[in-house]
């Protein structure tokens, strides 16, 4: 591993929210740039409750440009910017060590710091830290599960599963143990992911391959991928990204699934929900159902079916 460097920058939750949609706004960000924001903990919560950290975390000693961009995200006067080196570690992993478990729905997802809890009618999933996003500790991953057994309970039948920009892999075993035996295609735009997906997959008992109840996974930017079309349509497309792609996506997510088919989507903010609503709503989906986990909003919507 190589060292990793952190600018942070302390500010209100207002900030800090309108500095990430800013970052989704900039063309030309640099992509090693990967930013997140976090509520402060406190050992007194109620004494600053709209503390707030930005955190751009490099592969490299940040430069003047990089700084530049950073503070260029604040409207108006910058906060101050802190930078500090992150020795012999990846940013991801340093951010999930020592994560306790969680529950969302049905699932029990924990790393393999704590055991499973084999208990009855709770599906574990063990999913270590690693380079890629969907731990199942965000509150959009979370959201996204919850979601999940909420359409297993309202009787959604689901043969043919698609989990765009997967991550670890998560969502897609979730669906396969909703809908055992349904066909199951995951991909994501980094080629990371290939290699974490397949080891959480031999993890979890999760069969890899192009039959019923097995998961295929391929790296892809967006829906123009040779296997996303062959495998398609599909039942259900499930997408925990960012907003941006989420409504650039809109017009192809739609064409993807099936008349009266699902599309679950996670990654927006719950301010940049409306203009999500309203791409798919152009595109032909409705919304069948929300949740709001913390400041971040999960999407149930279905494509049209004829006669609605």
């Amino acid at each position: 591993m190589t060292q990793s460097w952190k600018i942070s920058a302390l500010a209100s939750k207002a900030q800090v929210e309108a500095a990430l949609i800013a970052h989704e706004d900039a063309l030309d960000w640099d992509p090693e740039i990967v930013l997140s924001g976090t509520e402060v903990a406190a050992a007194r919560p109620q004494e600053r409750p709209q503390d707030w950290l930005l955190e751009a975390w490099l592969p490299r000693k940040p430069g003047k440009a990089d700084k530049a961009a950073v503070a260029a995200l604040f409207q108006g006067k910058a906060p101050k910017l802190t930078v500090e080196a992150i020795p012999e570690t990846d940013w991801v992993t340093l951010s999930q060590q020592g994560i306790e478990p969680i529950r969302a729905g049905r699932f029990h997802v924990h790393t393999p710091d704590y055991p499973p809890l084999h208990a009855p009618g709770v599906v574990d999933f063990e999913i270590p830290a690693a380079q890629a996003f969907g731990t199942g500790h965000h509150e959009t991953t979370a959201g996204c599960l919850a979601m999940l057994d909420t359409m297993k309970a309202r009787g959604v039948i689901t043969r043919n599963v698609a989990d765009i920009g997967t991550g670890t892999g998560l969502l897609a075993f979730a669906a396969l143990a909703l809908w055992p035996r349904a066909l199951a295609t995951a991909s994501d735009i980094d080629p990371v992911c290939a290699g974490v997906v397949i080891g959480n997959a031999d993890a979890n008992g999760v069969p890899m391959g192009a039959g019923a109840g097995q998961l295929v996974m391929t790296v892809a930017d967006g829906m123009a991928d040779p296997l996303l079309e062959a495998r398609g349509p599909y039942d259900l497309l499930i997408a925990n990204i960012l907003a941006g792609p989420l409504v650039e996506l809109a017009p192809d997510f739609a064409r993807a699934v099936v008349p009266g088919g699902h599309v679950l989507l996670s990654g927006l903010l719950v301010t940049q929900e409306p203009a999500v609503r309203a791409a798919y709503r152009k595109a032909g989906l409705r919304l069948a159902a929300r949740l709001h986990k913390g400041d971040w909003s999960v999407l149930w919507l279905r494509r049209r079916a004829k006669g609605w």
